[in-house]
């Protein structure tokens, strides 16, 4: 590979990286056929973008980026897959679905809104790890509560205090 084809991947990579606010680092050497082409369908399904880069270009392109990742740096070696996505707990999810059929891909390590896990152990924390969305939906389910309670109260008081009118109503006559 020339030296300008290397600038060029680590100027790409290091930019995806600035611009990614989730990534992971996974090994998923000795994946034969079938099971890559299961990870490769499980990410395009997720909307995880799945990149195997030389360790000496992420390396370089992971100092490049600007980002705080150095306890990532010794994870780079043998092979390494970058997987960038927009929700957190994606990749982790997915890696743990194809680990019940088999044995990897590894997690080697993450960048989780500027959080760092480091290795496979940390797999299950990553999975549960709420996103946006999932955090909103907590947020107004929990903001509503209150109000629904109130409604109800109040609706339910309506209809006492129409069966006691219509009491003092019929009484009166």
């Amino acid at each position: 590979m020339k030296k300008a084809d290397k600038g060029t991947i680590i100027d790409v990579l290091s930019e995806k990286i600035a611009n990614s606010s989730n990534f992971y680092l996974a090994d998923i050497s000795d994946l034969n056929a079938d099971a890559t082409y299961k990870l490769r369908k499980a990410c395009f399904e997720k909307k995880i973008t799945l990149q195997v880069v030389k360790n000496s270009l992420l390396r370089k392109a992971l100092e490049k980026s600007g980002k705080q990742v150095d306890e990532l740096l010794p994870l780079l070696n043998h092979n390494t897959s970058v997987m960038f996505c927009e929700t957190a707990n994606a990749p982790a999810q997915m890696i743990k679905e194809l680990r019940k059929s088999a044995d990897k891909p590894i997690l080697k390590g993450a960048y989780v809104q500027e959080s760092i896990y480091v290795g496979d152990d940390q797999l299950n924390a990553l999975a549960s790890i709420k996103s946006k969305e999932e955090l909103l939906g907590d947020i107004i389910g929990l903001l509503q509560s209150p109000i629904k309670n109130v409604i109800s109260c109040l609706q339910s008081g309506q209809n006492k205090l129409t069966g006691l009118v219509k009491a003092l109503e019929e009484r009166a006559n």
